[in-house]
């Protein structure tokens, strides 16, 4: 039997293949209501993309090296305990969600269609709130990264085949390009329009969808570390 042998530009093919498939399915329930409580649309759908991209691309990164340094056993402690650092990060996003909502109470005009227009959303990601969003976001990703799959699987086993730490490297980051580029293509584009044609029609009701979104994260959060999340 001959053994299993993997390129960089076929782990990359891997990634785009899983990326277009179940990984939007997946990644809609945790990153659809982050749009749903943030504004800026498509203008500013990177806020949050960018943190949770990198976060998976540095799991599956991480996970190619372990298994091209010391064999694919040696990834299987990380996958475990995917599930409570998802529901973790998860949760905490959603915390920091509510705490800039309340802030942005104290202090927004009246609400209605022309304060989506006026009010800039800028300023609470200068805030303390904003960092610990974008660090919930990554570890977020991370988490989602460490999710055992078919294609990771392979990829993973390629890796410990090398048995060279930045093979390993290499395919998982090929892996890692290709997983995250359509979903955030997706995210960027049609889930943060959506997300956003909602909160200029529900004006009115801004407040209580960002809360209701962002206290949906937290129980979110909370059911995936107890092992009732959707992965």
């Amino acid at each position: 039997m001959e053994a299993l042998t993997l390129t960089f530009p076929a782990a990359l093919i891997m990634g785009l293949a899983f990326g277009a498939g179940p990984c939007n399915i997946a990644c809609l329930p945790y990153l659809g209501p982050v749009f749903l409580s943030t504004d800026g649309g498509i203008r500013s759908s990177w806020r949050t993309l960018v943190p949770f991209s990198l976060g998976r691309m540095t799991s599956y990164s991480v996970l190619g090296a372990m298994a091209g340094s010391a064999g694919q056993v040696a990834t299987r402690w990380l996958e475990q305990g995917a599930a409570v650092l998802l529901g973790t990060a998860t949760a905490a996003a959603g915390l920091f969600l509510l705490f800039r909502a309340r802030r942005k109470g104290a202090s927004c005009a009246q609400p209605g269609r022309r304060t989506e227009q006026t009010v800039t959303w800028h300023a609470p990601n200068r805030s303390p709130s904003g960092g610990g969003l974008a660090l919930s976001l990554f570890g977020m990703g991370a988490a989602m990264g460490l999710n055992p799959c078919i294609p990771l699987g392979t990829v993973l086993l390629a890796a410990a085949v090398t048995g060279e730490f930045h093979s390993g490297l290499m395919l998982g980051f090929g892996f890692g390009v290709g997983a995250v580029l359509i979903p955030a293509m997706i995210f960027g584009t049609l889930v943060a329009h959506f997300g956003e044609q909602i909160r200029v029609h529900l004006a009115g009701w801004g407040r209580v969808v960002e809360r209701a979104a962002a206290g949906g994260l937290v129980f979110l959060g909370g059911a995936t570390a107890m092992g009732w999340g959707l992965l």
